[in-house]
Order: structure tokens, then C-alpha cells, then sequence
């Protein structure tokens, strides 16, 4: 894909897994360097991830820098400088309810989880990553507390996560799609059998522009960066929508361009064609 010059980007918004971060969950010096020149340029830089606050942390370590993020898919915006949850949207305990019903129905013996929020990305008065017996992780999650379904559902979430191994996460999403419609925004960041469903109307460009407006930004100054179902309305909205080599077929598809995969460095490649031209 013909890779074309771009006026300075306001503001650079980058998935975390996948795309900033390589295969080892690291970042490598090339695109911490690469970063660091488009924020000194005069750019600003967010944090768009699936990842609740409380995993952004070693990110900002590993960035040198706390830059603002975008958590769960949309729902959170989190300062990880002042350790404080700026916004939460949330799914009712009513909604809850209704969607482990469809999920009941529709995915037979899946497992659920919800991440709870609260004020800070490590509360210790909130017990965050929260599932029903027999939740089986898709990563490794030191962090859960296993309670009964009955409990699971009795508490506003930020997320709901509907977990069953050996499934393809684009086969449940288009089982439960049909019966969920517009009571809540479904997708995924991993085909490994795990679908996660943040409130209705909420995306990772839903939550972009809550970062950008009292900035007087508008969308189409963002430079976006993604490689998951979960990044497509960010990719699509920014003004320019960038795909990692190493992004879903969807993803790659709707791009305005392709780069490089996270193991060599495409998210850095782009920013020195921009800032260091």
C-alpha cells in the first residue's frame, strides 16, 4: 500500500498489545526513540487499549513517559501521571444481567468476568477483575476474585468478558452479535476464545474524542494505530488509520495504510517518516 506524506498529527493514539509493545511486551528502543521525537515535535501522544488501568503501568515504564489513556476499549480515561481515573463508563447491574442471560443461551458453558473500577488503577476497596466459577484466563490474571455468578452480576462493571476455551473469539462474536444489537458495544482483541462487551455506544473513538475535545482537536488530526476488531472504530475515525503488518484481516482491510508488524518496529517507521524527515 502506497505509504503517502501527512501533515504533523495533533495527537498520535496507539494500541498497546500488538502494536506499541512487541511480541515480549516490550519497547523497543527504536519506537521509545521514535515516540519521544513526535511528543517533542509538539504532537501529543494517548494510550488506546483494551487493558484496564492497572496494566498501564509497566507501559508508561517502559515509555519513559505518563501520557494519558484510553483503557478498556473507551470506558475509562485514566491519568496514569496522578494514578486517577478521570471518566468511567460502566454496564448497569440491570444490563448484566440481560447480557449472561443472551451469553447463557446463545454460548452454552462459557465462562464470565467483569473488571469493576475505581478511583485509582490499583484500589484495594474494589476488587477489579471479578468471575463466576470455572472462568478459564486467556492470559495470565494473578489479579481475580472468583465469586457466584449471582455476585458477578450484582455490581456495575466497565467490562464484561465472556471467555470459552478452544472457541474462536470471531465465531462468538458473530453468535452473540444478533442477539445483542445495540444494548451494548461487542468485540474482541483476541481470537482466543475471548469477547468483551463495554456499554453501548462506547469505543476506543468514542473514547479519543473525550481526550481531545477540550483540546480543541478535532478527529481528523489523530494519527491512530491499531491491529484488533477493537481498534477498527478508532482506525476509521482518525484521520489517518494506520494497520500493523501483523493486524486481523478486518483490520488490515479498513486501514488507510499498513505498516510494518510490532516485531519490526511499523508503528516506529511511521512516526519517522513523519517527524524525522
Amino acid at each position: 500500500m502506497a505509504r503517502p506524506q501527512h501533515p504533523i498529527p495533533a495527537l498520535i493514539a496507539s494500541d498497546v498489545d500488538g502494536t506499541l509493545l512487541d511480541d515480549t511486551e516490550n519497547i523497543t528502543a527504536r519506537t521509545r526513540e521514535a515516540v519521544r521525537a513526535a511528543v517533542d515535535s509538539g504532537s501529543g501522544f494517548v494510550l488506546a487499549t483494551g487493558r484496564p488501568p492497572r496494566w498501564i503501568p509497566p507501559v508508561v515504564d517502559a515509555l519513559g513517559f505518563a501520557p494519558l489513556a484510553v483503557c478498556a476499549n473507551g470506558a475509562v480515561i485514566y491519568d496514569p501521571d496522578t494514578d486517577r481515573v478521570i471518566s468511567a463508563r460502566t454496564l448497569s447491574a440491570d444490563n448484566l444481567v440481560k447480557l449472561a442471560e443472551i451469553v447463557g443461551r446463545v454460548i452454552p458453558g462459557a465462562g464470565m468476568a467483569v473488571e469493576r473500577i475505581g478511583e485509582r488503577a490499583h484500589d484495594a476497596a474494589t476488587p477489579q477483575f471479578v468471575s463466576s466459577p470455572g472462568y478459564e484466563h486467556a492470559w495470565l490474571n494473578p489479579d481475580n476474585t472468583e465469586v457466584s455468578l449471582e455476585d458477578l452480576l450484582s455490581q456495575p462493571a466497565i467490562k464484561l468478558l465472556i471467555r470459552k476455551a478452544g472457541a474462536a473469539s470471531a465465531d462468538m462474536a458473530a453468535h452473540l452479535a444478533p442477539h445483542i444489537g445495540s444494548a451494548a458495544e461487542l468485540t474482541y482483541s483476541t481470537n482466543n476464545g475471548l469477547i468483551e462487551v463495554v456499554p453501548a455506544g462506547i469505543t476506543k473513538a468514542t473514547g479519543i474524542e473525550e481526550v481531545i475535545a477540550p483540546q480543541g482537536i478535532a478527529i481528523d488530526q489523530v494519527l491512530a494505530f491499531g491491529d484488533m476488531p477493537n481498534d477498527l472504530p478508532m482506525l476509521l475515525s482518525a484521520g489517518h488509520g494506520v494497520a500493523m503488518g501483523n493486524a486481523h484481516p478486518e483490520v488490515l482491510a479498513a486501514a488507510a495504510e499498513i505498516t510494518a508488524p510490532n516485531t519490526d518496529d511499523g508503528l516506529a517507521r511511521v512516526l519517522e517518516r513523519i517527524f524525522l524527515r
